[in-house]
């Protein structure tokens, strides 16, 4: 299983947001705002302030993927 934050970086870009604004105004650590960027695992509470400054719900700024679409959405980012 694998965590791809695509739909996040696409609402910002629709919001004109950018990923140093939604760090400051979510109050988000320069190290886990890293981990985003790499589609790593963060924590629930780091998605819920994302969630609530954006107001979205979770499934708006993250896909849960199989392993065998990890390559593929690796493909469409490049």
């Amino acid at each position: 299983m694998a965590i791809s934050y695509n739909k996040l970086w696409k609402l910002l870009i629709d919001r004109k947001m950018s990923k140093a604004d939604l760090r400051r105004a979510a109050g988000i650590a320069p190290n886990t705002m890293t981990k985003l960027n790499r589609d790593e695992e963060v924590t629930l509470e780091t998605l819920g302030k994302i969630c609530a400054i954006l107001n979205v719900n979770i499934g708006d700024i993250v896909d849960f993927l199989p392993t065998d679409q990890i390559t593929e959405v690796n493909l469409e980012i490049k």
